[in-house]
C-alpha cells in the first residue's frame, strides 16, 4: 500500500513546484548560452599575451644539428688532381641568446599588459551583454504571454457578449446590428489570438537558444511590486560615470593605449639591437683520404650588435601606419564616450518616464475598469448599446497589457543604465529577481 502511494505522489513530487525566475534562467545561460562560452575562451586566449610579450625579454636556447656527404677534388695548377677526398661530416651546436637592448620587445611587453586588460575588459562586457539578453528575452516572454492572456480573455469577454446579442435579438430586444457588431469583434479577437500565439512561440525558442532547454513556466512580476527611480537622481552624475567607467570606453581606452605603444614599437626599428650570444658545439669530418678524422669542441661567448640601416623603407612606413591607427583608436575613444554618455541619458530617461508611465497606467486601469461595469450596467438598463461594452471590455485589456509593458520596459532601462555605467552585475539581478512571485506560473 506505501508502494502505491508513492507512485501516486512521485509525478507530483518530480514536477516544478515553483516557476523559474530570472536569476535561475540568468545563471543556466552562463553554462549554456555558447556566445557567453566563446567569451570565455576568448578571455583564456587573450590571457596569453602576458607571457608571449614577457618571452621577448627573456634567453631563447636553440639546438640544431647536420649531417654532410662530402666529395671532394683537389688538383693542381697545370689541372693534375692529386686527391679526391670523400667523407661523411657531422656537427651539432647549442645556441643561447640573451637580448640586451631590444626596445621594441620592451614595448611589446607594455603592449602585452594592455591587451590582458583589454580581454578582460570585453569578458565583462559580454557579462553585461549576456545579462541584458536573459532579462529581455526573459520580459519578452512574460510580455508575450501577458499579451495572450489578455487577447483571450477578451475575446472569450466578447464571445459572451455576442451570446447575449443573439439572444436578445431573438427575444426582440436587440437589434441584428448588436450581433454583427459582436461578431465582427469575436473574429478580429480570433485573429489577434493566432498572431499572440505565434509571438508567444517565438519568444519562448528565443529565450530557449540563450539557456539551451525549454523555458517551461516563469515567474512573474508581482502586482504588488514597487519600480525604485535611479539612485542618484541627476541625470548629469549618471552621464558623467558613463564617460568614465563604461566598458565600452574601457575597451577602448586599452585599445588608444596599444595603438599609441605600437607607434613607439614601430620607431624602435630603427634602433639598434644588441644581444648576448653564447655557443657550444662540436663537428666531426670523417675523410677517406690520408687527411684522417676531424674532430672539433668549440665554445664561444659574446656580444652582438646590430644597427639597422636601410630597409626600403619598410620602417618608416609602419610608423606612419601606426600613426594613423593611433589617431583612429583615438577618435573611437571619443566616440564610445559620447555612446555611453548617450546611452546613460537615454536608459535614465526611460526609467523616469517608465515610472510615470506605470503611475499613470495603474490609474487608467482602475478607471478602465470602473467604466467597464457601468456600461455593463446602461447596457441592462438600456442607456447603452453592445458596442459601448464592447470598446470598454477591449479598454481593460489593452490598458492591463500596456501596463505590463510599462514595468518590463522599465526595469530594462534599469539594467541598461547599469550597463551605461558599467556596474551592471548579478546583483542587479537579484534585485529585480525580488520583484518575481516564484509561485506564479507565466
Amino acid at each position: 500500500m506505501k508502494k502505491f502511494a508513492w507512485l501516486l505522489l512521485s509525478p507530483l513530487l518530480s514536477s516544478p513546484l515553483f516557476a523559474a525566475d530570472l536569476l535561475q534562467v540568468y545563471r543556466e545561460a552562463q553554462d549554456n548560452d555558447p556566445t557567453f562560452s566563446a567569451a570565455r575562451s576568448v578571455l583564456d586566449a587573450g590571457r596569453e599575451k602576458m607571457p608571449q610579450g614577457r618571452a621577448g625579454l627573456l634567453p631563447s636556447l636553440t639546438l640544431s644539428g647536420n649531417t654532410v656527404w662530402n666529395q671532394n677534388e683537389i688538383s693542381t695548377h697545370n689541372g693534375n688532381a692529386f686527391a679526391k677526398p670523400r667523407f661523411n661530416s657531422n656537427a651539432y651546436q647549442l645556441t643561447l641568446t640573451q637580448p640586451l637592448f631590444r626596445w621594441q620587445n620592451w614595448v611589446a611587453y607594455d603592449q602585452s599588459k594592455m591587451q590582458v586588460a583589454q580581454a578582460e575588459a570585453n569578458f565583462a562586457h559580454a557579462r553585461q551583454d549576456l545579462i541584458l539578453r536573459v532579462a529581455q528575452a526573459y520580459f519578452d516572454t512574460l510580455y508575450a504571454r501577458e499579451n495572450l492572456a489578455a487577447v483571450r480573455a477578451n475575446k472569450t469577454a466578447i464571445g459572451q457578449q455576442l451570446e447575449s446579442a443573439k439572444k436578445n435579438f431573438e427575444v426582440g430586444t436587440a437589434t441584428i446590428t448588436d450581433s454583427h457588431e459582436a461578431q465582427a469583434r469575436y473574429d478580429l479577437a480570433l485573429a489577434q489570438e493566432i498572431a499572440a500565439e505565434s509571438d508567444y512561440e517565438i519568444k519562448q525558442r528565443t529565450l530557449q537558444a540563450i539557456i539551451g532547454r525549454e523555458p517551461g513556466t516563469l515567474a512573474r512580476i508581482r502586482k504588488e511590486a514597487e519600480l525604485t527611480p535611479p539612485q542618484p537622481a541627476d541625470m548629469n552624475q549618471w552621464v558623467a560615470a558613463a564617460e568614465k567607467d563604461s566598458i565600452t570606453v574601457q575597451i577602448q581606452q586599452a585599445v588608444a593605449e596599444i595603438a599609441a605603444r605600437e607607434v613607439d614599437k614601430q620607431r624602435a626599428g630603427h634602433y639598434p639591437t644588441l644581444d648576448l650570444v653564447a655557443n657550444q658545439g662540436y663537428s666531426k669530418s670523417f675523410a677517406s683520404t690520408a687527411f684522417g678524422v676531424l674532430d672539433t669542441d668549440y665554445q664561444n661567448v659574446g656580444v652582438q650588435l646590430n644597427i639597422p640601416l636601410f630597409q626600403g623603407g619598410q620602417v618608416v612606413s609602419r610608423e606612419r601606419e601606426a600613426a594613423a591607427n593611433r589617431s583612429a583608436a583615438q577618435s573611437n575613444l571619443e566616440a564610445a564616450r559620447r555612446g555611453a554618455a548617450l546611452s546613460a541619458k537615454q536608459n535614465y530617461l526611460g526609467v523616469a518616464n517608465g515610472l510615470a508611465q506605470v503611475r499613470a497606467l495603474k490609474a487608467a486601469l482602475v478607471s478602465s475598469q470602473s467604466a467597464l461595469e457601468s456600461n455593463k450596467l446602461g447596457y441592462e438598463v438600456g442607456v447603452r448599446i453592445n458596442i459601448d461594452v464592447l470598446n470598454a471590455e477591449n479598454q481593460v485589456y489593452v490598458t492591463r497589457r500596456d501596463l505590463a509593458k510599462a514595468v518590463l520596459d522599465t526595469l530594462m532601462s534599469q539594467l541598461r543604465l547599469k550597463a551605461a555605467v558599467g556596474t551592471l552585475g548579478e546583483d542587479d539581478v537579484v534585485q529585480i529577481n525580488a520583484l518575481l512571485d516564484p509561485n506564479s506560473a507565466q
